[in-house]
């Protein structure tokens, strides 16, 4: 199973970016797909997630301002962020639980950099 991210880059804060995590390989299912980030000399922390059936969950931090969306059809999962600010400046890891043959287990992305300048 391979993940392609992108659409990270630098941007002003106010600014929006949309990231966009593809997967392929031996996929039988994937279940809920989602985004987490890092940040330097922190923990690895949850932004959003969304299930196959497209409930979503988004970190407090982010609500009202960031948009999970996937499209099954394309084994693909998006984060629309609008209204950037400088802490949201972090590496953005994308995360899927796939099923290969019967049970899930947790996938990465390689990581996409986010700087979002003052």
């Amino acid at each position: 199973v391979q993940f392609v991210e992108s659409g990270g880059g630098r941007v002003q804060a106010g600014g929006s970016l949309r990231l966009s995590c593809a997967a392929s390989g031996s996929i039988r299912r994937l279940n809920a797909m989602g985004w987490y980030r890092q940040a330097p000399g922190k923990q690895r922390e949850l932004v959003a997630v969304i299930t196959s059936s497209g409930s979503t969950n988004l970190a407090d931090s982010v609500k009202g301002r960031f948009t999970i969306s996937r499209d099954n059809a394309k084994n693909t999962v998006y984060l629309q962020m609008n209204s950037l600010k400088p802490e949201d400046t972090a590496v953005y890891y994308c995360n899927a639980q796939v099923v290969t043959t019967t049970l899930p287990y947790s996938y990465w992305g390689q990581g996409t950099h986010v700087t979002v300048s003052s």
